[in-house]
């Protein structure tokens, strides 16, 4: 009985009108989605939902928002040598400085006009002790000092407050910061960059330097990069086509790629603007992956058509022949690809899922159109003038066909015969030390500041100037969350959250590994107040721990100023608080002993109280922290979950378990020897790095589907000789696996070079790994590996793939 796929194949060249009018309605269909595409950042949405980190931040925004932007005004001279030159803040000019760029920035949109904080708000406060009691008041009046006397007063505020010494004004006072948080809901990313941008350009001048760091900042620069990304996309894409035409040289081979490979993305992009979900900006680099993987389905179907078409010399006949043959493989190499994304899903993190969603769908749209879609176009574009040269021989070949072809037939002689023995051993050498250097790759962020930008980028150098005046812009918070509402009680400010909140600072501040730079909770705050309360002296700023002492000393310090002014230490009710640890940066190393500390201290004086419940932990290190942990938890599941999806489909098509471990052994230790090459060139392992991993594999058993399909068709047709069948598969189908590969080194080694999103230059050093790693390996290591074990599944005559195909006798059908 004929097999199905040729008869689906003849049914499909039979009404190739119809079919090829569905495709059209079908993607004109998509199309229409097109306008609801959004590529946008939502921060909740990058962070595992089953992270208790995160689940504390979600309970607890106030308490070390990220959403926070920090603009730094650095006082510089441009005269330094003018005889009234003072480098400091405590001129009118800075201060009017300040006070309007504190103004301008609560008038960004999407700001939390309640979380705005320099030295001209409200917020920063100093205390003093007067005959009638405590007197509490704002740092500067309602106008920026104007004359000497009024600034030499400011200044005398400044040292009656020891947190905005500590936080606002740097050592040297030469610098002061101001802070803004923002309301997710109403953030839009690329707006507040561009206000907060024109604002700090209208701020700096000869005298004065701005910095501007924070998440929303960070993203901004995403944002604001991505018309140079978009750019380097059709770069890339420019050299793709450029690199096939000059491969190719004739219309079918130009036009079947592209034209495939845009109606897969049309329909990619279609279904998520339909669906209504925002694509991160971060992951596009996926879908130009796919872009790729495309094209590489299509240059390998459209070589097999050449082949076909040179002995049947029917352009419809050799379509319709070509589809029967390849159907099999291609579907379940693209199945590969779609493995390698939609258990990127598994993960709690609802960006992932739609990503997941999104490129999953696109990868299988690959499927009609690199299989159907392709043939129909091939049967009515015009025969190759070139076709000896691309399929004709050793005899016929030219040019470039010519090269590759002595080049794999070299490759070949080193996976099988006399050389093969040899070659084992290397790569058993190169198998032990990628698994051994992989083992030494770190999760998470191995820079101060962002990975995602270069090191001296605006963004990181605003961090690291920064960190290097201030605390810093990296806290870890210790939330006591009261068990139940109690307004008269008010438990952030009871003896027992005083007495647990001292001990617990004063632990972390001994800490001999890392110990903050600097520690705040609402204690520190009751202390002071206490202290002017009692008339000024130092030694009365212990407090008693009794009811009356620390409610005495709350009051004190808050009574008379709003409860939002405290709101980054305890609640609108002072029921719940937090303790804020500042960090030097946020390197890995510095996030794992920050929470290695927090979490020693909280163990010594226990989660669980009479009142309140402690919580670890929130802030920015915190959840960086949850990302890190969802690539430690899932990597290797998402990996595995790739291994027994294509462990499965490969032993169905091969009928043999022994078919999928070849496949699968290649392609896992080209996976160590990607994480070993991460590790070399000091990329961090976050969850992005770990979607291009897994794709890879996806990659790498294309390559080895088509490469080993073809080596079981070989296999009877050379006699059943092993060598010869190796042989005649890597001069023809490794022909495609090379030049796919080769295109993707050309077309995304430049990323490197023209971007200045280090991240993007980092997954296009990663890409080009994982083509060139796949490549050698399905070339040399899987052909060695049929070699040796001469798998008896090769002459079966039942299999959906590798079946072998008389195309002689075909040709007269």
């Amino acid at each position: 009985m004929e097999p199905l796929r040729f008869r689906i194949a003849r049914w499909v060249m039979r009404y190739r009108v119809a079919v090829l009018a569905l495709f059209v309605i079908v993607t004109i269909g998509f199309a229409a989605g097109l306008p609801g595409v959004e590529i946008r950042t939502i921060f909740s949405d990058l962070l595992p939902r089953d992270d208790p980190f995160v689940q504390t931040f979600q309970d607890h925004p106030n308490f070390g928002n990220p959403l926070t932007i920090s603009l730094m005004i650095k006082r510089r001279l441009a005269h330094p040598d003018a005889a009234d030159a003072e480098p400091t803040i405590y001129n009118p000019e800075t201060l009017a400085k300040v006070w309007q760029v504190t103004r301008d920035i609560d008038l960004a949109p999407g700001v939390d006009h309640d979380q705005v904080l320099s030295i001209t708000t409200e917020k920063a406060r100093y205390v003093e002790a007067t005959p009638t009691g405590v007197d509490m008041r704002p740092l500067m009046d309602d106008r920026p000092p104007v004359h000497p006397e009024d600034v030499e007063d400011f200044r005398r505020r400044v040292e009656r407050s020891p947190n905005a010494r500590v936080f606002l004004i740097s050592r040297d006072d030469t610098a002061t910061l101001v802070n803004a948080t923002f309301i997710e809901s109403r953030l839009d990313y690329g707006e507040v960059f561009a206000y907060v941008r024109d604002l700090a350009d209208k701020a700096r001048d000869a005298d004065h330097e701005i910095y501007l760091a924070g998440q929303p900042m960070l993203t901004g620069w995403v944002y604001h990069l991505q018309k140079q990304t978009y750019g380097i996309f059709f770069v890339t894409l420019g050299a793709l086509m450029l690199a096939l035409m000059l491969y190719m040289r004739n219309v079918a081979g130009m036009v079947t790629p592209i034209v495939c490979s845009v109606v897969a993305a049309i329909w990619g992009f279609g279904l998520a603007g339909w669906l209504r979900q925002p694509i991160e900006p971060l992951l596009m680099i996926v879908p130009l992956l796919l872009m790729a993987r495309s094209f590489s389905h299509c240059v390998q179907y459209t070589e097999r058509y050449y082949e076909v078409l040179q002995h049947v010399g029917d352009r419809r006949r050799a379509a319709e022949i070509t589809m029967a043959i390849m159907m099999a493989p291609s579907i379940l190499g693209i199945l590969t690809d779609v493995f390698g994304i939609v258990f990127i899903a598994v993960a709690p993190i609802p960006t992932m899922v739609r990503h997941a969603i999104f490129c999953g769908f696109w990868a299988l749209w690959i499927i009609p159109t690199g299989v159907f879609l392709i043939s129909i176009l091939l049967s009515w574009l015009p025969v190759p003038k070139n076709l000896d040269q691309i399929v004709g021989g050793m005899q016929r070949e030219r040019g470039i066909h010519l090269l590759q072809k002595r080049a794999l037939g070299a490759l070949s002689s080193l996976s099988h015969g006399p050389r093969a023995r040899a070659t084992s051993v290397v790569v058993v050498l190169l198998g032990v030390g990628a698994v051994y250097t992989a083992s030494l790759i770190r999760i998470g962020n191995p820079v101060e500041g962002s990975n995602l930008l270069w090191h001296d980028s605006d963004f990181n150098t605003a961090v690291r100037a920064i960190n290097s005046h201030f605390p810093g812009t990296n806290t870890l918070e210790i939330v006591f969350e009261a068990k139940k509402l109690d307004l008269e009680t008010r438990v952030s400010r009871t003896p027992d959250v005083v007495q647990v909140s001292q001990a617990i600072q004063k632990m972390v501040e001994n800490d001999p590994v890392l110990p903050p730079r600097e520690t705040l909770s609402f204690s520190d705050y009751m202390m002071e107040g206490n202290r002017l309360f009692a008339g000024g002296n130092p030694k009365w700023m212990p407090l008693d721990l009794n009811e009356v002492a620390t409610t005495g000393a709350a009051i004190a310090i808050t009574h008379g100023t709003s409860p939002v002014n405290f709101s980054h230490i305890i609640d609108f009710e002072q029921q719940d608080s937090t303790i804020s640890l500042w960090y030097k940066d946020n390197k890995q190393e510095t996030v794992d002993a920050a929470l290695a500390s927090a979490r020693r201290a909280v163990d010594a004086v226990g989660i669980d109280h009479p009142h309140f419940r402690i919580r670890l932990a929130t802030g920015f290190i915190a959840l960086q922290q949850a990302m890190n942990v969802v690539v430690d938890r899932y990597q290797w599941l998402i990996l595995a979950l790739v291994n027994i999806a294509v462990l499965a489909v490969s032993s169905y098509a091969y009928r043999s378990v022994l078919a999928a471990v070849i496949l699968l052994v290649p392609v896992n230790l080209s996976n160590f020897m990607l994480l070993s090459a991460m590790h070399l060139l000091g990329i961090g392992l976050d969850i992005n790095a770990v979607i291009v991993a897994v794709i890879g594999v996806g990659v790498g058993i294309d390559y080895g589907i088509y490469l080993l399909s073809r080596i079981c068709e070989e296999f009877n047709a050379q006699g059943q000789d092993w060598g010869r069948s190796i042989h005649a598969a890597l001069t023809t189908t490794g022909k495609a696996i090379m030049f796919t590969a080769t295109i993707m080194l050309v077309g995304i080694l430049p990323w490197y070079f023209l971007s200045d999103l280090k991240f993007m230059a980092d997954m296009g050093l990663l890409l080009v790994a994982v083509m060139l790693i796949n490549m050698l390996l399905s070339l040399i290591v899987l052909p060695l590996l049929v070699w040796w074990i001469k798998p008896g599944f090769a002459a079966r005559e039942d299999l959906v793939l590798g079946e072998q195909v008389d195309l002689r006798k075909l040709a007269g059908g």
